[in-house]
């Protein structure tokens, strides 16, 4: 399989007065970078890399570095291809940009690998532990830096009664952005909208040090939150580490971090219970098969982060398939064993306009694509229509 044409485009699409905010960024826009890639026998792939900052030198680092040594390899598997671009970048793009470009072309080359042998990415992995995934919502965010504890509570408990209504029964809000006896009010205030019974989770982004961390933690333990994302910086290890030992709630963090070897190093410092490789960012298809690898062999659970446009969604349900049980049980618990997919409920028309086929959500659950390769087909007047020229 040689690759004759790699083709890359920047997607954007304002929101508006529909714009949010996290703990550490607005974000007045959706973006995305997207590469199709076509073979000699006229077999196109799509991947998707980045997703964090901009798109533009992701696809300058595809355009001008990696897309022309992929040109000149005979053998475009993509565990070929990735050895053999990494080996080129390792001195001076072991994270960052050229990773994120290194995501994009890889599950795009599994994309055609699938399809040229007519089999989904999830059965190429390895095979397909799961028809459909459990979903959780990202939502919950903030809508204004000026916090008014009675409007934006309000206007809090009707968004998540909404996620609720929607059929989800998991949600992941967000925190970070307010001090924490503000962001408690807004915790127990989800709690008691969605009753004991629901599943939630809390993403800091990486706001706190590691005692305001613990602070917080302890404020979410008291609420029943199964997980605390990102609580500190992601350089800081000895941070997540401390966090770890003082609360009993499981900590997940890795959206931020790089390859397999980034992963060895979270896991070596006992930073957290919950890895969460983005499949877009952390170097694709091929280098979650190895941080799973990993994870395994240290009994943690791994739930892919998923932010971007519906081929990462496409990605994350293959790899979701796939996924084994961590710890093995005879009777599946999504959350403590069984993987589940992250479902951002925020405005996205790249995620929910951009394909031919959209994700639904049924009894909480979506289906994973089962036609070759990704699944997926893109919308090209949708593509279009949000490409930047």
């Amino acid at each position: 399989m040689r690759v004759e044409r790699v083709e890359t485009f920047v997607l954007k699409t304002p929101l508006g007065a529909e714009r949010f905010y996290s703990s550490q960024a607005e974000f007045p826009e959706r973006n995305s970078l997207l590469v199709r890639i076509t073979t000699s026998d006229g077999v196109t792939g799509w991947g998707e890399g980045g997703q964090y900052g901009p798109a533009e030198p992701v696809k300058t680092c595809i355009d001008e570095v990696l897309a022309p040594q992929l040109l000149a390899i005979d053998d475009a598997s993509p565990g070929v291809v990735w050895e053999r671009l990494y080996a080129g970048i390792r001195d001076f793009g072991s994270k960052g940009p050229y990773i994120e470009a290194m995501s994009a072309l890889d599950i795009a080359l599994w994309d055609v690998l699938g399809k040229s042998l007519g089999a989904s990415i999830a059965t190429l992995m390895g095979g397909r532990s799961r028809e459909r995934v459990k979903a959780y919502g990202t939502g919950g965010y903030y809508d204004t830096l000026d916090f008014d504890r009675h409007r934006d509570l309000a206007r809090l408990a009707t968004v998540v009664e909404r996620y609720a209504d929607e059929g989800l029964g998991m949600l992941k809000m967000k925190i970070g952005l307010l001090p924490i006896a503000d962001d408690a009010l807004r915790v127990q205030t989800v709690r008691d909208v969605l009753g004991d019974d629901f599943v939630l989770f809390a993403d800091a982004n990486h706001a706190y040090n590691a005692s305001s961390a613990i602070a917080m933690g302890r404020v979410l333990e008291r609420a029943d939150f199964q997980f605390f994302e990102e609580p500190v910086p992601p350089e800081d290890r000895r941070g997540y580490a401390r966090v770890r030992e003082h609360l009993d709630i499981a900590i997940a963090g890795g959206e931020a971090e790089y390859t397999r070897y980034g992963f060895r190093d979270l896991i070596a410092g006992d930073c957290v219970d919950i890895l969460q490789p983005d499949i877009c960012v952390t170097g694709g298809i091929s280098e979650v098969r190895n941080i799973v690898a990993l994870a395994t062999t240290n009994n943690l659970r791994t739930i892919p982060h998923v932010w971007g446009s519906g081929i990462a969604v496409a990605a994350a349900l293959q790899v979701c398939s796939w996924l084994p049980l961590v710890p093995y049980t005879h009777r599946p618990v999504p959350v403590q064993n069984e993987p589940i997919i992250e479902f951002d409920r925020t405005r996205n028309p790249l995620r929910d306009d951009l394909l031919s086929q959209s994700f639904v959500l049924q009894n909480g659950y979506i289906e994973v694509p089962a036609g070759p390769g990704l699944g997926v087909e893109v919308d090209m007047d949708v593509l279009e229509r949000h490409c930047v020229k």
